[in-house]
């Protein structure tokens, strides 16, 4: 990923671009998201645990089952697409895989974009999503190189996002069919997660060695038409599945302590800024605080999200796999770390890179901001946890994770 950000500048190649407005905004528009109250919270700070399945120290964690070389057309790059889409189907999410084959500068590759939908008749998605190839190197010890930050930790992520909202999703679904949803617009909106493959260039980021996943899904999607339906009726004739998107969430170089997250898109500052108010009542309800890191407590901790004013100026973007969809009007909302980590494409870049207290802190904040904007009811759900557990507040849970 390359690019040229707001009033910065970051390492790698310089794009000049002037601000970047989509043409295709969400039909739902921009809008206030309903806050959750303190009981459904409580359930996301617990139900399962924002940390087990980010420790790279317990073998049987996401994290660890992506945390290898899994270059491209590799088998390690099998093996952790495997894991991805089993760990998906458990959960009774519908799997694509997208696989086709693409020349590079060292020859042609397999590549296998993964597409996991939780409901795949719904008429539109919010697409959350983020790399799972690390880069290449020809030799030893390079080609050992695990992409920690570069997007292991983001793609375990997605993975503890699946399964906690999982049962919320379900129920809404059942909810809508039985016609008792309130607002049917909105509950029409699916999420969808989507695994790219190919984002790394082999040789040397241009506009063809690099995002090769992303460019081949964009452009299948954006040629592939959708058959009459009456909730498509926002949509115009000649609806495809990229006009489906209402944003396009994309998550990158995310792990390590104390990252900078900035707006990048007007069309999705709204949506900036919904994010990192999850972040900011979450931590001033104590919810960051874990073991014995302090800098996690309220009053201590500092926001990762780059404060908007009226000033702000939005000049650049960085390269990455959400350009292909910006470029044919999909709203995107890039989170990414700027500057880069210091670890960015070298060995470094391991498990060592990576900070508990922060990958558990961006899970609860993807929890909070994903069934805010999916209208999720986590204390409407069934199989949630006994009543006397939705009654302990949100610091009560903290202290006995």
């Amino acid at each position: 990923m390359f690019g040229l950000p707001a009033l910065s500048v970051t390492t790698g190649l310089l794009l000049l671009t002037y601000p970047w407005m989509s043409c295709q905004t969400s039909m739902l528009g921009e809008r206030t998201l309903p806050q959750l109250n303190s009981s459904d919270i409580s359930i996301l700070l617990s139900t399962p645990d924002p940390l087990k399945n980010m420790d790279p120290a317990n073998p049987l964690s996401h994290l660890s089952k992506i945390l290898i070389p899994r270059v491209s057309d590799s088998e390690n790059n099998t093996l952790v697409r495997n894991y991805i889409t089993s760990t998906l189907k458990a959960l009774n999410w519908h799997i694509e895989e997208d696989e086709f084959t693409s020349n590079t500068p060292i020859g042609p590759k397999r590549f296998t974009n993964i597409i996991a939908t939780k409901a795949p008749t719904a008429t539109r998605r919010v697409v959350l999503s983020a790399h799972f190839d690390s880069k290449y190197f020809p030799t030893y010890p390079d080609n050992q190189f695990v992409g920690a930050t570069d997007s292991a930790a983001p793609c375990a992520m997605m993975l503890d996002l699946a399964e906690a909202l999982n049962p919320l999703l379900e129920e809404r679904e059942v909810r809508l069919e039985a016609g008792e949803e309130e607002d049917e617009d909105v509950a029409d909106t699916t999420l969808q997660l989507v695994f790219f493959d190919g984002e790394e260039a082999f040789v040397e980021w241009t506009d063809t060695d690099s995002i090769y996943g992303a460019r081949h899904l964009a452009d299948k999607w954006a040629s592939t038409y959708l058959e009459p339906h009456p909730k498509r009726r926002l949509m115009g004739m000649g609806a495809t599945e990229i006009s489906g998107i209402e944003h396009l969430i994309l998550l990158d170089l995310l792990g390590s302590p104390q990252p900078l997250i900035r707006s990048y898109n007007l069309d999705t500052a709204w949506l900036f800024d919904a994010m990192a108010s999850s972040e900011k009542r979450l931590g001033e309800s104590g919810a960051f605080a874990y073991g014995n890191e302090q800098g996690m407590a309220p009053g201590k901790w500092t926001s990762y999200f780059m404060p908007r004013t009226k000033h702000t100026i939005n000049m650049g973007y960085i390269g990455d796999d959400h350009v292909p969809f910006m470029e044919r009007g999909v709203s995107v909302l890039h989170i990414i770390s700027e500057p880069f980590p210091r670890v960015w494409h070298t060995l470094k870049d391991d498990a060592s890179a990576l900070d508990l207290p922060t990958m558990r802190r961006w899970n609860l904040i993807l929890r909070v901001f994903m069934s805010e904007y999916l209208h999720l009811r986590p204390t409407g759900t069934k199989d949630r946890d006994s009543a006397h557990t939705l009654q302990r507040s949100a610091s009560e849970l903290v202290s006995v994770i």
